[in-house]
């Protein structure tokens, strides 16, 4: 009785002093047991989850690049983001619609994850070069947000990178005939922390484009780089 009196008062204390205590329940202590037993023995009760992208883990490479970062002029690698969700995409500044319809769903995605979103860099990568100058290329993706980063390559760092994950590109000089003109891709390529390729979404240019589901993917990669604590997970799942 004596120990009940004394944590009684300890809580009365702490209430009087501004503290935001939530009360411990009964059922919400029976909540937490139960959630505590289904991630020990499950190991996490989503872990069979499947993914709103395509799963690409083990039949495509792990991310490796060098390029020059529009913003700086730095020479940055897939080391530089390391410990970081990437989304890989290959587009243009000039693009009149894929390329800005993509890079604003991508940014409706990272609003959806709220401070999680630091988690995530986007990295866009110009197929033209000789038209996505390192101020232009920075000006450009500025409009996306603070997670979107602008690279550019020699022709042959280009070529490599494109290759490596098999995407189509072409830029096609204007002529007296014919009006400059580049494709591209639109897929987007996401890693996780170690650089390991995972998902490849395959666009988010569509007139329905998938942005909740490709939030929740984000979350669930951030989540497997930087998992939360035990307490945090456990009140999640009550």
């Amino acid at each position: 009785m004596l120990k009940r009196i004394m944590r009684s008062r300890t809580y009365e204390e702490r209430v009087s002093a501004g503290s935001r205590v939530r009360p411990m329940t009964w059922r919400r202590m029976a909540g937490l047991v139960g959630a505590a037993l289904c991630l020990a023995l499950l190991g996490g009760c989503d872990s069979g989850a499947k993914w709103h992208s395509i799963d690409v883990s083990g039949s495509s490479p792990p991310l490796a690049f060098t390029m020059t970062r529009a913003s700086d002029g730095k020479q940055v690698t897939a080391a530089d983001y390391r410990g970081e969700i990437v989304m890989l995409y290959f587009g243009y500044t000039f693009c009149p619609d894929v390329c800005p319809t993509t890079l604003s769903n991508i940014a409706a995605s990272l609003d959806r994850l709220g401070p999680d979103a630091r988690h995530v860099r986007v990295l866009f990568v110009t197929v033209d070069p000789d038209r996505d100058t390192p101020s232009v290329l920075a000006t450009y993706v500025k409009n996306f947000g603070s997670q979107v980063e602008g690279l550019r390559g020699t022709p042959d760092q280009l070529t490599a990178l494109a290759r490596r994950y098999r995407v189509v590109y072409s830029v096609r000089p204007a002529t007296k005939d014919h009006p400059y003109e580049v494709t591209h891709a639109s897929a987007i390529y996401v890693f996780d922390g170690s650089g390991a390729a995972r998902l490849l979404v395959p666009s988010l240019a569509s007139k329905t484009p998938d942005i909740a589901g490709t939030a929740g993917d984000l979350e669930r990669l951030i989540e497997e780089t930087n998992p939360p604590g035990l307490i945090s997970r456990l009140l999640r799942l009550v």
